[in-house]
């Protein structure tokens, strides 16, 4: 029998620190492979598994396409590429981006549980928004435990507390207490799996991450066309609702949980007013000169005319310039941030019962 030997990784903003403090604390004897998801700029190199190998004992690294998997290790996702879990291998893909990233917490999470299923530990650490909760609901689905930073004790709570707002978490821990228990419950039997009809949908959205055809064709099966339409592609977007998690969908594979959403559609409107103040300042400027060429007294009515849509162009380029320098981006991560998450008493973990969260 396996033990619980997959733990899947997933944090952002404030998650380096708090990722660093966990590994730490890891044994070298551990026996399971850790795989790590950080969102990351794709224009630069990453020195997280450098960062990582230095605080820890277990070495770390950005794997290679179809490395092979072994207990001890830490595998990093490298810049601009999905790391997904095969059987016994890794597979690394520039698939379409998911929650606005990649690499994307959930690609891995949906990926480990589909081959390991019960052996698999997911945790979320900090970040801002919601990548991870629809990948750690798919490891509880599938029968895997599932750990979650108390958003409390998380520089950025916005992840944490999606996952604990909408996944029966197992264990919700400050970050000096995840180690042990990934400890323990690494050590521990994993359960034995179970065939379950429902998890079929899951597997569409994998192999989404792969850009596998069959999959691009199946995704109608999702869910519902919505309303909506893809940040990135302009595509249709399909409406998934799973356990009352709401996500969308396009037909090419980009994934939106509903805050990444609404934060891709607030990008979106900024880059067409910017698209619409450009076009404002040229056609004024264009106005302009022609009003110059016009100069002089046989032309006098069609100057002012052209001088007159000048004025009433700058005045609405000055409307769209006042709104970009006075807005703000929607703050999805401090809507929440005054609410309060009760973890429990920290010997539930000792006792071997989750700690449960207010409602």
């Amino acid at each position: 029998m396996y033990g619980h030997d997959i733990i899947v990784i997933g944090a952002s903003a404030g998650g380096i620190d708090a990722l660093v403090k966990l590994v730490a604390d890891l044994p070298a004897d551990l026996p399971a492979a850790i795989f790590v998801v950080v969102h990351v700029s794709p224009n630069s190199p990453s020195l997280l598994p450098t960062i990582l190998s230095r605080r820890g004992v277990l070495p770390a690294l950005h794997p290679a396409d179809g490395e092979e998997i072994r207990p001890g290790m830490i595998y990093v996702a490298p810049p601009d590429q999905h790391l997904l879990i095969k059987s016994n291998f890794i597979k690394l893909t520039r698939g379409a981006k998911e929650n606005r990233n990649r690499p994307s917490v959930d690609p891995l999470f949906r990926s480990a549980s589909r081959v390991y299923g019960p052996r698999v530990i997911g945790v979320i650490l900090s970040g801002t928004l919601d990548d991870g909760t629809a990948g750690l609901l798919a490891i509880k689905v599938r029968g895997g435990t599932t750990v979650v930073q108390d958003p409390e004790d998380a520089l950025y709570s916005g992840m944490p507390r999606s996952a604990i707002e909408n996944v029966e978490v197992d264990y919700v821990l400050p970050v000096s207490e995840i180690a042990s228990a990934l400890v323990r419950l690494a050590r521990e039997q994993a359960a034995v799996a179970k065939e379950d009809p429902a998890v079929e949908k899951k597997d569409i959205e994998a192999d989404a991450a792969e850009l596998d055809m069959t999959a691009m064709r199946q995704m109608n099966q999702l869910g519902r066309p919505s309303d909506f339409s893809c940040p990135d592609c302009k595509g249709v977007l399909i409406e998934v609702e799973e356990e009352g998690l709401l996500r969308f969908r396009c037909r090419v594979g980009h994934a939106y949980s509903t805050e990444s959403l609404i934060a891709g559609q607030s990008e979106a409107v900024e880059q067409a007013m910017w698209v619409a103040l450009r076009s404002l300042e040229e056609k004024a400027a264009f106005l302009r000169k022609i009003a110059e060429k016009l100069g002089g007294r046989e032309h006098f009515g069609s100057e002012r005319r052209f001088e007159l849509q000048a004025m009433e162009t700058e005045r609405q380029a000055t409307i769209i310039r006042n709104v970009l320098l006075t807005s703000h981006p929607l703050d999805v991560e401090g809507a929440d941030s005054n609410r309060r998450v009760s973890v429990g008493p920290r010997s539930a973990l000792e006792a071997g019962e989750p700690p449960r969260s207010a409602d």
